[in-house]
């Protein structure tokens, strides 16, 4: 099945951080999160890996921009979070993880009002 993509703000939910990522200097995948009014927990992380980017004063060196993890959710579903590094000037809300795409829905996936709800 081809990703859905989403691009839509998650909510982690307090004290479901992985610590030993955050002793690492990474985010901290969260163990649970929400969106669209659901709670999803994270069975699994399948893959993680980083996006870089250039120096945005032309200094020549190069930063990582986002963390992306591969993760797979009790429910069984394939979903693709990120976190960003930075957030630009004006962004609405200052939203730090995001909901990248979905590999394979299942029922709880569904976007509000579907009939799979």
């Amino acid at each position: 099945m081809p990703n859905s993509f989403v691009s839509e703000p998650i909510v982690p939910v307090r004290g479901t951080f992985d610590a030993a990522g955050m002793s690492r200097g990474e985010p901290g995948l969260p163990r649970q999160f929400r969106w669209r009014r659901k709670v999803f927990t994270v069975a699994q992380e399948l893959e993680r890996w980083r996006d870089h980017g250039d120096c945005r004063n032309g200094s020549g060196e190069r930063y990582v921009r986002r963390h992306i993890y591969r993760v797979r959710t009790e429910d069984g579903a394939i979903l693709r979070v990120y976190f960003q590094r930075t957030v630009g000037r004006g962004a609405v809300g200052k939203a730090r993880w995001w909901l990248h795409s979905i590999e394979n829905e299942f029922h709880s996936c569904a976007p509000a009002g579907s009939p799979a709800q």
